[in-house]
């Protein structure tokens, strides 16, 4: 699940406008580190992330959230045993 950020401001109104636009601040940040790591367009990181947004294994990594699955951790090469030794 990939969503927006969300805070629960209280408080006077002074206080309550500097949350907001913080939360602001770190959803465009947010924004940008998804259209990088995944390769999609601002609109469509927008969109999705504007509420929960729910994907299974194919769809993360059709949407480029994930790379893969690992399915079992690999064992690690007789020179990585050696050198942790």
């Amino acid at each position: 699940m990939i969503h927006q950020p969300s805070g629960g401001a209280l408080g006077m109104a002074s206080d309550i406008d500097i949350q907001a636009r913080e939360i602001l601040r770190t959803r465009a940040n947010i924004n940008k580190i998804f259209v990088h790591h995944t390769g999609q367009p601002l609109s469509e990181i927008e969109r999705v992330m504007d509420r929960d947004t729910f994907m299974d294994v194919n769809q993360a990594i059709d949407f480029g959230v994930i790379d893969e699955v690992l399915t079992k951790r690999p064992l690690p090469s007789e020179e990585e045993k050696a050198s942790l030794a």
